[in-house]
């Protein structure tokens, strides 16, 4: 039998590699659909299966902060929103790289909205991180990348909805947090298909106005389905990684997702990252596993 801390690093692996997987058939669905419409029917499947565990499973948490759950519900709607762009526009690697930043944020939030102390060390690890952006995003070159800033906004929401998710957990069932996450995640696509054809947006904002367009073929609809089903079970491992082994030890390991979207991506036809790239992605990495070391 698998000793705990090991059980936790297997769960945490399958979860890691689920997450690559899920980027890479993102990446495949974006050249027939767009990325909204992606969030879209990923999480109008996602209400069908939290209702059906809920239905079968009564949560037993009382709840009481019902606008939480609402901001929960749009934080995560933005970082998804903007994870699936990126990986439709830069490399798979990269894009799962900016998303990773998102522990970094988390630490400055947590320093700002629920006054946890920030140590010299977790301050040096946000140093790395930031660094290895600028390796990766190069801001100094000829013009900054729209796509890699918006990859780190998104991993700035993340970080928002994982910093809301600590002020509810102990009021709401975690399948009711997911719920109001994947309904809001249904609804304001909906309501940005709605109003695409009333507004002129500028170009850089675009990707959040499409049309929507009903997908025709079989193979889009078992891909979108088959997101949805594997993306609750790295929920599911994720959640039994953290029940299973030490916080810091699962936080290191979560960042095999990088190498893992690396290597989904280049099977894709993504170029392999350069030095720079490749280095930015280490620093991130480096700092990412001393601010989990930390937060343990």
């Amino acid at each position: 039998m698998l000793k705990k801390v090991e059980s936790g690093i297997f769960f945490i692996l399958g979860a890691t590699l689920i997450s690559a997987l899920n980027g890479a058939l993102t990446k495949i669905l974006t050249e027939d659909i767009s990325a909204l419409e992606i969030v879209f029917l990923r999480n109008l499947i996602g209400i069908f299966i939290i209702l059906y565990t809920l239905k079968h499973t009564a949560p037993k948490l009382t709840g009481g902060k019902f606008h939480m759950l609402f901001v929960r519900g749009l934080f995560g709607f933005m970082a998804m929103i903007l994870f699936f762009y990126t990986i439709a526009v830069i490399p798979l690697g990269e894009a799962m790289t900016m998303n990773k930043t998102s522990p970094f944020f988390v630490t400055l939030l947590a320093y700002f909205i629920l006054h946890e102390h920030l140590s010299k060390r977790t301050l040096f690890a946000l140093l790395i991180g930031f660094l290895g952006v600028v390796f990766i995003a190069r801001p100094f070159g000829m013009s900054f990348s729209y796509a890699h800033f918006l990859g780190i906004l998104g991993g700035f929401f993340a970080a928002a909805a994982y910093t809301t998710i600590k002020k509810i957990k102990d009021i709401y069932d975690s399948r009711v947090i997911v719920l109001s996450f994947v309904v809001v995640g249904t609804l304001l696509p909906a309501l940005l298909f709605l109003s695409a054809p009333l507004m002129d947006v500028p170009a850089p904002l675009r990707f959040l106005f499409p049309e929507f367009i009903m997908p025709g073929s079989l193979h889009v609809w078992l891909l979108i389905v088959l997101m949805a089903f594997i993306s609750t079970l790295s929920q599911w491992l994720l959640t039994k990684a953290y029940s299973a082994s030490n916080l810091s030890i699962i936080g290191v390991v979560s960042y095999a997702n990088i190498p893992f979207g690396i290597g989904f991506g280049y099977m894709l036809g993504d170029s392999f990252p350069d030095t720079l790239t490749f280095t930015g992605i280490l620093l991130i990495i480096f700092g990412g596993i001393l601010v989990s070391k930390k937060r343990s």
